[in-house]
């Protein structure tokens, strides 16, 4: 298991940004994937690869040098749903960073962040935005151990805990990161002022303050609106580097399942972002790479 990461993740430049990749589910719906699976896009692991790395290489094309892995909704549980062994799924979760890293060879100055979605991404009904699951801390840093010690294991530059509704789920998951000797970052899923579950943000962000081995803590899959409050509170509260990597701003409508409104997603934010702390940018659901291009060229000053 490597005690460090393969190379510094900043920019020596403290007050320069890195861009981060956009969303992996919509881009490999514009590849022509069918993502109608509980295991959404952690399926293409074993069935298309390939789809996996062109998504990859789109956004780093688009200007990200952080590539964001295809592990978000892989665990041992879902895989072991639709028979897959143990052993297989740990290989095809030490893929999801193989296949990041492959997609960013060609390039010295692009990073892999080792995806580690919330408990209820293994649902896959939707209570990754509700939280409160039931679950103690220690029921919760017993499911996320295992995954996390095997992308560990993959050589990742930093895990991505992601996407996070609660407050426990946090602890639960830093705590299953303890050891690994990989950074990590810890961003919420946010609604408002408040995490899904309800706690104020300044708690939310508190729990990762004094840590270590986070170097980034911030939020994501929320509104870019809701991210404008979040970026300031998590620079302020922890003194750490800010991600932050919202949604579009179109919404989801489950019963017509389609995406509505119009995206509020723009240049001005990703500035605003940046001079409030936030070094490491990017997006969410329906972020393609034109708008991660987009960004870039805000971050660059062109």
């Amino acid at each position: 298991m490597p005690t460090t990461p393969p190379a510094p993740l900043f920019p020596a430049a403290a007050e320069r940004a890195l861009v981060l990749d956009g969303g992996l589910s919509n881009q490999l719906a514009d590849q022509g994937c069918d993502l109608s699976d509980p295991l959404w896009s952690a399926r293409l692991l074993a069935d298309a690869p390939e789809q996996i790395e062109a998504a990859h290489t789109a956004y780093m094309r688009a200007g990200a040098r952080v590539l964001i892995t295809s592990s978000y909704q892989a665990t041992y549980e879902g895989f072991a749903r639709r028979g897959i062994g143990r052993t297989e799924a740990s290989a095809l979760l030490t893929r999801s960073v193989e296949l990041a890293r492959r997609a960013g060879a060609d390039r010295t100055d692009v990073r892999v962040a080792a995806s580690v979605g919330p408990y209820g991404a293994m649902l896959a009904d939707g209570s990754e935005y509700r939280g409160r699951y039931g679950l103690s801390v220690r029921e919760l840093e017993r499911f996320h151990r295992p995954r996390i010690e095997t992308l560990a294991a993959a050589g990742p530059d930093v895990l991505a805990l992601e996407t996070v509704p609660d407050t426990d789920e946090a602890e639960a998951m830093l705590r299953a990161a303890e050891g690994t000797g990989v950074p990590v970052w810890l961003s919420y899923t946010v609604f408002g002022d408040r995490t899904r579950a309800g706690q104020p943000l300044a708690d939310a962000f508190a729990v990762a303050a004094g840590r270590d081995e986070v170097i980034a803590v911030g939020v994501n899959c929320c509104a870019p609106a809701d991210a404008d409050h979040a970026v300031v509170v998590a620079a302020t509260v922890t003194g750490k580097p800010v991600v932050v990597y919202p949604n579009s701003g179109e919404r989801w409508d489950a019963d017509h399942r389609r995406w509505d409104g119009a995206t509020t997603f723009s240049p001005a934010r990703v500035a605003a972002w940046h001079q409030s702390g936030a070094r490491l940018i990017g997006g969410c659901c329906r972020v393609g790479p034109s708008r991660i291009s987009a960004l870039s060229k805000v971050l660059r000053g062109d």
